[in-house]
């Protein structure tokens, strides 16, 4: 045959089977029990054994069917009534039913025919049992009690005529011998789950197991049970069948999810050899043609399949030859595909010119180039025991303990957690921002007058107005005053020839008055920003104030004696007088700090976001409305753990005996005597967890 065929009927099948000759084909299920003859286009159905008076009668539902070894017209089939029913294909009646044994109990799910003796026949039931019968005399001769729930498949073993292997729900394989149906000779477990079909090697003393656990195991019984191969598929195991003259290769069909035929090499088995994807549904049934090229198989799909083997697909062609790997140590392997061609071509000897074809039986050859790149030392241990045992985290003032660390940090080639703990610093020395002494500016010029009362405000203008008053060279210089809060405020005067309006200033006398917010110490500075004096002379000053002519009156009464008179005083003789406050942004330093300890702990640094949390100490605290209190505690903890894998951290390792004592925070503790000495001249746990201890 040069092709594949099917063949569609009328119900699914559950089971199929070939007489001796590999002539014809049986398949048996709930609703179809028919005969094909297997020609050279077609199959051909010649006998319908579903016929009679009373078809809805349960002898007809079957679970399994088999075909004599040596009569081609002996059927028998497993009912899901219990039954075992053989069949005779030759009574000239129209119904082909020879005899019914009713001796199960419960459902049949396996018969089997001996291989050399044709009259013997052996079932397994769903009530735990098997028996064997003697179709001379059609009755059951021997009854093997297993122990357990189902016996789900029993075959007889083609090297010793007397032994026959069955297999049950409990995952369990059973060794039996005809002549002692007393007790089994050996019994082992296969599979953590049901198994459901078993099958003898043709050549080799293996049986192969398929379960419910997705694999296929096979065992080498010469003696004790031995687990030779094992095979991983993606669904539960329903059928499997030895590939004949081919002795590493297994056919099988799943019980769910998968609708493959496939075929397996159990050298290789984690990838199918061939596979065979005609079938629309679960497949329910294989049987080899006699020979390794040709098999047929059934499915819920009411089909009846006869495949030819060059026709199936390889899936490890489509494999990826490609890969790439680590190891605990760090080392990297790479694995990319090679030319097969130059590889055939280098492999090739001078004096062999005879090409070889590749035979369909061989494994899909993938090759490929293999890389290993060893990584010589870890520098990640390097940097976290260097940290380790060079960090200060308590015992100085925090600005000492930031440079103290960047610098550890820095001459391990951490350069970011450097730059870390030099942000710490900066955002928590205690004047964050001094900028009187950045700019050189002197104390007397620095305004500290924001906490002023009223009173003192005005005294200090009163002073200032005698001392114009009562000396004229200083009339003529620039008046020198502190910026004053008063002094931004909307309706006062500037100071200067120029002024700002009123949608200018509002925003500063807005933020100044906001102040200082981010409750950092700022101190406010006053900028001169008058301009040079212009390169020609200025006019000589005007001595008569009176008001000009355009703002008298010509009917006001004359000046009298009592008429008091307004002393104005003149500008600076600068040209533009500026006055300006320089403050600290209102900026929440901890959200910064929490995504820089949160961005090196998504990069597996632990180290730096506990180190930090543990040298701020009490200054922690500041953290807790963005840094949530457990992650805090997750990142010490799993520092601790890492550090205690390192063997760096050893308090309280040990069992403590007596009276003893622990830190309600990190629950470390030690002998009672032990803390209340440490806690004499000490607050924080001495496990340095942070947490401050009292001892009552």
């Amino acid at each position: 045959m040069a092709k594949t065929m099917f063949i569609t009927q009328e119900g699914p099948a559950n089971a199929l089977a070939l007489n001796k000759d590999n002539t014809q084909v049986v398949i048996a299920g709930r609703n179809v029990f028919k005969v094909f003859n297997i020609e050279e286009e077609e199959l051909v159905e010649t006998c319908n054994l579903r016929v009679g008076k009373n078809l809805n009668h349960l002898n007809f539902s079957c679970n399994d069917v088999a075909w004599s070894t040596n009569e081609d017209h002996v059927l028998a089939t497993a009912a899901t009534n219990g039954a075992v029913v053989l069949w005779n294909l030759n009574r000239q009646s129209r119904s082909k039913q020879e005899h019914v044994f009713v001796d199960h109990k419960r459902t049949v799910n396996k018969v089997s025919f001996h291989s050399i003796e044709p009259s013997r026949l052996i079932s397994g039931s769903q009530d735990g049992t098997m028996k064997t019968f003697d179709l001379r005399i059609k009755e059951a001769t021997r009854t093997f009690y297993s122990n357990t729930e189902s016996v789900r498949d029993v075959q007889f073993s083609p090297h010793s005529h007397h032994n026959f292997a069955a297999v049950s729900e409990n995952g369990s394989v059973q060794l039996w011998d005809v002549r002692r149906p007393d007790r089994c000779y050996h019994q082992f477990t296969a599979h953590s789950g049901p198994i459901f079909a078993c099958d003898w090697h043709p050549e080799q003393s293996w049986l192969a197991t398929a379960s419910r656990d997705k694999t296929i195991k096979v065992w080498d019984l010469v003696s004790k049970p031995v687990l030779e191969f094992t095979i991983s598929t993606i669904a539960s195991v329903g059928r499997v069948k030895w590939r004949p003259q081919r002795k590493y290769h297994i056919a099988s069909v799943a019980l769910v999810v998968d609708c493959s035929v496939n075929v397996w090499d159990v050298r290789r088995p984690y990838i199918p050899f061939a596979s065979f994807n005609e079938h629309k549904d679960i497949a329910t049934g294989i049987a080899w043609r006699g020979d390794p090229h040709t098999f047929l198989s059934t499915s819920r799909d009411c089909t009846l399949y006869y495949h030819l083997f060059k026709d199936a697909t390889r899936p490890a062609s489509k494999a990826n030859p490609q890969g790439v790997a680590f190891n605990s140590r760090g080392d990297l392997a790479y694995a990319c595909k090679a030319n097969n061609n130059l590889l055939v071509k280098s492999t090739k000897t001078p004096g062999n010119s005879k090409r070889s074809d590749q035979s369909s039986d061989e494994f899909v050859q993938a090759s490929s180039h293999m890389h290993w790149y060893n990584k010589k030392m870890n520098y990640e241990n390097i940097w976290f025991l260097g940290c380790a045992s060079q960090y200060m985290l308590s015992g100085r003032p925090l600005p000492d303990l930031c440079d103290h660390n960047a610098s550890v940090a820095e001459n391990l080639g951490r350069t970011t957690v450097s730059l870390v703990w030099r942000m710490i610093k900066i955002l928590y020395s205690p004047r964050l921002g001094d900028f009187g002494l950045q700019l050189g500016i002197k104390d007397d010029q620095v305004g500290g007058n924001l906490k002023d009362k009223d009173g003192e405000t005005e005294r200090r203008d009163k002073k200032e107005e005698r001392e114009g008053e009562g000396s004229s060279e200083e009339g003529s210089k620039k008046t020198k005053r502190q910026l004053r809060l008063e002094d931004l405020k909307a309706g006062t005067d500037s100071m200067g020839d120029f002024f700002f309006g009123d949608g200018e200033m509002d925003p500063l006398s807005m933020d100044f008055e906001r102040g200082n917010s981010v409750g950092l110490c700022v101190d406010i500075i006053t900028h001169d920003w008058t301009l040079p004096i212009e390169a020609f002379p200025l006019r000589h000053e005007i001595q008569d104030s009176s008001p000009p002519p355009e703002q008298l009156n010509n009917d006001s009464p004359e000046p009298s004696d009592e008429t008091q008179f307004l002393t104005i005083e003149d500008p600076p003789s600068s040209l533009l007088t500026v006055n300006w406050v320089t403050r600290a942004p209102m900026w929440d330093s901890s959200v910064v700090i929490s995504n820089a300890l949160k961005h090196h702990a998504n990069a597996g640094d632990v180290q730096t976001c506990a180190s930090v949390l543990i040298a701020l100490g009490e200054k922690r605290r500041n953290l807790n409305h963005v840094l949530d209190e457990a992650i805090q505690e997750q990142w010490l903890t799993a520092y601790i753990d890492i550090l205690t894998r390192y063997k760096l951290w050893d308090v309280a390792t040990q069992v403590v005996k007596g009276l003893y004592s622990w830190c309600q925070g990190c629950a470390h503790g030690g002998h009672m005597k032990h803390i209340q000495e440490w806690l004499e001249n000490n607050v924080e746990c001495p496990a340095g967890c942070g947490h401050q201890c009292e001892y009552t």
